[in-house]
């Protein structure tokens, strides 16, 4: 496990980035012209981010990017 410090604006910077990238997947996951295999692709890399973002966002915040409530995952 690895820790980093960061001051205020840094942890606003990288609130943003996350939330960016978390947005960005749900819209390519959401496109049905992509192969099924790059958005399952894409979707385990949304656990990872969501993961990261879970740990500092608020619970109001994180429930906007709860994957299951908007998109339910394919059946394997």
């Amino acid at each position: 496990m690895l820790g980093m410090l960061f001051n205020e604006k840094e942890c606003k910077e990288l609130d943003y980035v996350l939330r960016k990238e978390l947005d960005e997947m749900l819209l390519d996951m959401s496109d049905n012209r992509l192969d099924q295999d790059i958005r399952h692709a894409i979707a385990n890399r949304y656990k990872t981010v969501f993961r990261m973002y879970a740990r500092f966002a608020p619970s109001k915040e994180l429930s906007k990017y709860a994957r299951r409530a908007r998109f339910p995952q394919a059946r394997q």
